[in-house]
């Protein structure tokens, strides 16, 4: 049985930057919106509040940004900042314009915390505008680590997955993502991890998905980084999550969160690679904000039974070692 590590797993490395919401936030957000047409202030603002609380205090920055406007209109100063200063600090938000002309939140003006908190954005304002060229540059990345990647499902239904077609599409693949790579380092070593707020989510999403693509000494020396970008939310946790278990692999331990998938030479079928305390992977999975592993494993035709990969694990342990 020969591994692969799942290379399509740059799907859900790309989709996770989307989807870090959950149904119950995503209802309740609604619920909060549907209170603030209808002027009805404090219960919108303590909805936004309930919502973020779902996914542990998280939550979108325009939502973050109405929640901010509903608890000025709702009077209550200290929530309204609380929101603005926690999108200014932590993802540099930049809608200076927006900001400085809503209405909604003319009542702050005269606090004092309203001038600095204003300048603050203008300054991620001015950052943003400064890197535009970064962003646009890691949105033109994005497309080059995507291109081929798309096309191998589509190239192995149709000429077989050890075919002189899929060994070239891997080819090209393997030099983008070195060309790619090279582009991302330098932007990562000049500036750190820059974040949603600076370069959009593509820009984001670009810098994480080159190095999960990555070398594992690339992946190694670049993982403190994300860490530290998690902790400063300029990163998802979900994201993170996947270059972890990358690593650990990669390193010889079992990975934590079941993102990696190998795949068997012989039958083609995909299978979860060494995975540490299988029955809580679940509870982990959530932490991060990742979909139930039975969910995420059945795209690839896997049907997740705990039980039963715990059989197989240590069936495979009991095996003599290969002459």
């Amino acid at each position: 049985m020969k591994i692969y590590l799942c290379m399509l797993l740059f799907l859900s490395g790309f989709q996770s930057l989307f989807a870090q919401s959950t149904p119950l936030y995503d209802s309740l957000i609604k619920v909060a919106d549907t209170h603030l047409q209808q002027k009805k202030y404090k219960q919108a603002a303590l909805t936004y509040s309930a919502a973020f609380k779902t996914l542990g205090w998280k939550g979108a920055v325009e939502d973050r940004y109405k929640a901010a406007r509903t608890w000025a209109l709702a009077g209550v100063p200290d929530s309204a900042f609380f929101n603005l200063e926690r999108i200014a600090t932590r993802v540099h938000f930049a809608g200076y314009d927006t900001t400085s002309t809503d209405t909604a939140l003319r009542s702050l003006h005269r606090d004092r915390r309203w001038r600095p908190l204003l300048n603050r954005i203008k300054e991620n304002k001015a950052t943003a505008e400064a890197v535009r060229p970064l962003a646009r540059q890691l949105e033109a990345i994005l497309k080059d680590d995507q291109k081929y990647r798309i096309m191998m499902d589509s190239v192995e239904k149709k000429h077989g997955f050890d075919s002189e077609e899929m060994k070239a599409l891997w080819k090209k693949m393997d030099q983008q993502d070195s060309i790619n790579l090279k582009k991302v380092t330098t932007i990562l070593d000049e500036h750190g991890w820059l974040g949603p707020g600076v370069v959009g989510e593509d820009g984001n999403a670009t810098l994480f998905l080159v190095i999960q693509h990555a070398d594992l000494t690339t992946q190694e020396k670049y993982l403190p980084l994300m860490r530290q970008a998690v902790q400063q939310g300029k990163a998802h946790p979900a994201d993170l999550a996947l270059l972890e278990d990358r690593v650990a692999l990669g390193q010889g331990r079992k990975q934590i969160y079941g993102s990696q998938l190998g795949r068997d030479e012989k039958t083609g079928q995909y299978y979860v690679q060494p995975l540490e305390d299988p029955e809580h992977v679940d509870e982990r999975r959530s932490a991060v904000g990742l979909n139930p592993l039975a969910e995420y494993v059945l795209q690839w035709g896997i049907k997740w039974d705990v039980e039963a990969y715990k059989r197989q694990e240590e069936a495979q342990t009991k095996q003599p070692p290969k002459n």
